[in-house]
């Protein structure tokens, strides 16, 4: 068996310029213009995409509100249940291609892009079972005997959804999956690093049937197609996965009609390792914590809090298994980590290092570019004895370097992983459980990890705290973010 499947090709990859998809056609960008989509692995062209602007997001709308107003409007629950799950089948059966389209697009390993085939294929046939299981109440009113009343669920609208680089298919299921159960159409706008994996998905939803405008794809930049979907007044909401800026900039653009928001931002996730803890469990999963993906995970267990008991151990253990790591090609499958997104990234990563060195950080392990001109890698990098207002200890990096911090108390602990403007992600390592439910309900954070880390299921909801954004993905909540509720009174006598 080969290791490397850079070399597969679909007729997806045929060397033609790729088109986005707008109703039932797939078009060019208005204005001509066209970007280039790279391997961030190799530096190879992978494909030329159209570069949307604003009167490409305006035909979107458009026709997003054509088939909400039309035939998708009249698809019964049972319906759209059966759509998608037949959706969910045609992914299924096209997995390997899409996390290979991830792994070329975005260099996340192929071994790990299919191994989420499970968790998203589940996700569109969970979000398919919540089709058939939308229901409003009830209430006993102290009107007069004679009045009902009762809430009715109703789909939003159009929903606008901006997603990253750094899982294309993860984004692409959370953000279509709750748009279909519920009965709204959608505007996707992908990340221009990463687009080529939303648009065989959204191939893959025609060819299921979906009708034509219930899903509408439009590639390009966020100062052009970005910043026009956040600001359209046909757009009824936006849900966004990205940086704390942006979504500050999406919040202002959306006061023009009050557009409804959800927003999953960033995170510094504090990740803490109490001395009773098994430290040959933890120590691995605060490291693998930090370094998946490169890094590249907005929940990543960047802030590692060791108590003081166990604190060399655990920085000796992050430390082995970031040397262990196979820092290589997303598409080699001996690869444990692949390259950073871009150039401009690795960059920035680099700085951090630098800036962790000049504030007084020991580095343990890493800290340099891999000897690869053509591509972005970085090996995994942990740094001991880091202090509180650094800035690799208060600032996303979203790269594979690591803090590793000393504490003493439980008390001590609490205020300083709470000490940070985001609360997306928390871990606890102990074996104390009355401990893991006291310092669980302290941490502000939208998801504690006790004894695992970055656990995900379908049922349960993803979201954060303060600026790490507001509104849940995936679980019954996320149904809330798509419908409106709206109160009906009738007298009857």
């Amino acid at each position: 068996m080969t290791q490397d499947v850079s070399q597969l090709r679909h007729p997806f990859l045929d060397g033609r310029p790729k088109r986005m998809l707008i109703g039932a056609d797939w078009v060019p960008a208005a204005s001509g213009r066209t970007f280039e989509s790279r391997n961030p692995s190799t530096g190879e062209l992978l494909a030329v995409l159209p570069e949307g602007d604003r009167e490409d997001v305006d035909r979107a709308v458009a026709a997003a509100r054509a088939a909400f107003e039309g035939p998708w409007s009249r698809f019964k629950p049972d319906e759209r249940q059966a759509l998608m799950l037949k959706f969910a089948d045609l992914v299924d059966a096209h997995f390997d291609e899409l996390a290979w389209l991830d792994s070329l697009d975005m260099g996340a390993p192929i071994r790990h892009t299919r191994g989420s085939r499970r968790h998203l294929v589940g996700l569109l046939r969970f979000f398919a079972g919540q089709a058939t299981a939308l229901y409003g109440q009830t209430a006993q009113t102290s009107v007069n005997g004679s009045m009902f009343a009762a809430t009715l669920k109703e789909p939003v609208g159009v929903v606008g959804s901006i997603i990253p680089w750094n899982g294309p298919l993860w984004a692409c299921i959370f953000k279509t999956a709750p748009v279909l159960a519920t009965g709204c159409t959608l505007v996707l706008k992908p990340a221009e690093d990463a687009p080529l994996t939303p648009l065989r998905f959204a191939e893959l939803a025609l060819e299921a049937g979906v009708p034509p405008g219930v899903i509408n794809v439009v590639t390009g930049f966020g100062r052009g197609a970005g910043a026009a979907l956040a600001a359209h007044p046909g757009v009824d909401k936006v849900s966004f996965t990205g940086s704390v800026g942006t979504g500050q900039e999406i919040v202002r653009t959306s006061a023009g009609n009050l557009k409804r928001l959800s927003l999953e931002l960033g995170g510094k996730s504090p990740h803490i390792l109490f001395d009773d803890a098994d430290v040959s469990r933890a120590a691995p999963a605060a490291a693998i914590g930090v370094f998946a993906n490169a890094g590249q995970i907005c929940s990543a267990g960047t802030r590692v809090f060791v108590q003081r008991g166990i604190y060399d151990e655990v920085v000796e253990a992050m430390a082995r298994v970031g040397a262990g790591l196979k820092v290589g090609a997303g598409t080699d499958l001996a690869s444990d980590i692949g390259p950073l997104i871009s150039a401009r990234q690795m960059e920035r990563v680099l700085g951090y290092v630098d800036s962790a060195k000049e504030e007084g950080a020991r580095l343990v392990e890493g800290g340099h570019r891999l000897d690869d001109p053509a591509g972005f890698f970085v090996r995994p990098t942990v740094f001991a004895d880091v202090a509180d207002p650094m800035r690799i200890a208060r600032e996303e990096i979203f790269g594979p370097v690591a803090s590793v911090m000393p504490f003493d108390t439980l008390d001590e602990v609490v205020r300083r992983a709470n000490d940070s403007p985001f609360g997306l992600g928390a871990g606890v390592w102990t074996r104390d459980v009355g401990r893991a439910h006291a310092i669980a309900r302290r941490l502000q954070a939208g998801s504690v990890w006790v004894n695992c880390y970055n656990q995900m299921d379908p049922s349960m909801p993803f979201g954060g705290y303060k600026t790490s954004g507001y509104g849940r993905e995936s679980g019954v909540q996320q149904l809330d973010e798509y419908l409106n509720v709206k109160g009906l009174w009738i007298q009857h006598d």
